[in-house]
């Protein structure tokens, strides 16, 4: 799988399905979707954002790479505690992929270990792609591996993740990630809903990948899971700006989380859904993270923002896109 990720950061167990698939306008998409389709079956038409939209990507970077990089510090410290180095990181593609990057990258500077990093799909009603599992497992024992996401919105993957580790003894369902708010896993760098800023773009912060396909006419039994790589979009390429930004804020000794995780996310969502009467609480993203992605895929109906926090400035580029 071609991308603008360097092999000694990540080894991504995809297929490259460019030039196969005919990426799709959101309201093309939205409408098969709405219909039945599944979504991992279209891309989406992807773009460089305006300046207007990067500006406020700069600035929520500046703003919250220093609280991204604590995350990522008190993560990894709570790794290598429970979990010891022999760690075999597996993120998944694609927002995890800057998260296990990143981890990689602290534990080596912090453990003096170097720890093996691969990208692998899951995708939500399709599962795990099997034959990534089957490469790892064939490498690597069950108990060495350890999955990673950049966030959790309502805990829709990692119930997906449970379904799918039931098949592969020894191997953990444990998800860590920079961002929990849903408050369903101990392997989280805070409980905060805190802006990610790779969360605010797409391939351009992630490789050039697409987000993982999965259609029988292209992906064949003995494949891994496609993506597309974006090769015309280069040159705004941000992914190793980004990396690196974070990288630069890292510190050996991370202070304290502060505050206490109350509730979960998944009972906010269906208290929302019987507010509005959605009957798909798949269709109910929560949280930074969720949020954003919808708005650059999809075409949500609401966004809702709680008053108190209107005006907060890691929601300007939701409010941006919203307009």
């Amino acid at each position: 799988m071609r991308s603008s990720y360097q092999a000694q950061d990540v080894h991504l167990l995809l297929k490259d399905i460019t030039g196969l698939i005919q990426p799709q306008p959101t309201e093309e998409r939205e409408q098969q979707i709405q219909a039945g389709r599944h979504y991992c079956e279209m891309l989406p038409i992807e773009y460089v954002p305006t300046k207007q939209y990067m500006d406020v990507y700069w600035e929520a970077l500046d703003r919250y790479a220093q609280s991204v990089a604590f995350a990522i510090g008190r993560l990894a410290d709570k790794i290598i505690t429970a979990k010891g180095q022999g760690i075999v990181l597996v993120s998944l593609a694609r927002a995890g992929i800057p998260i296990g990057i990143l981890l990689k990258r602290y534990i080596r500077k912090k453990y003096q270990a170097e720890i093996p990093h691969y990208a692998i799909s899951i995708i939500r009603g399709r599962g795990i792609d099997v034959n990534a599992m089957r490469y790892l497992l064939e490498r690597y024992h069950p108990g060495q591996l350890l999955f990673v996401d950049g966030w959790v919105g309502k805990g829709a993957i990692l119930g997906e993740l449970q379904k799918a580790t039931a098949a592969y003894s020894g191997v953990s369902a444990e998800l860590a990630v920079a961002a929990d708010p849903a408050n369903v896993t101990a392997l989280c760098g805070t409980h905060e809903d805190i802006l990610i800023p790779s969360s605010c773009l797409n391939c351009t912060v992630s490789g050039l990948i697409s987000r993982t396909f999965l259609r029988k006419d292209i992906i064949g039994k003995d494949d891994f899971h496609g993506a597309v790589y974006y090769g015309d979009l280069k040159d705004a390429d941000l992914s190793y700006a980004f990396i690196q930004s974070i990288e630069d804020c890292f510190v050996l000794s991370n202070p304290p989380e502060e505050g206490v995780a109350k509730g979960f996310g998944m009972q906010e969502i269906r208290e929302l859904a019987r507010k509005f009467s959605v009957s798909d609480i798949n269709f109910i993203k929560p949280g930074i993270g969720e949020t954003t992605r919808v708005l650059l895929r999809r075409a949500p109906w609401k966004v809702l923002i709680d008053g108190e926090h209107l005006l907060d400035s890691s929601l300007a580029h939701i409010v941006r896109l919203a307009e």
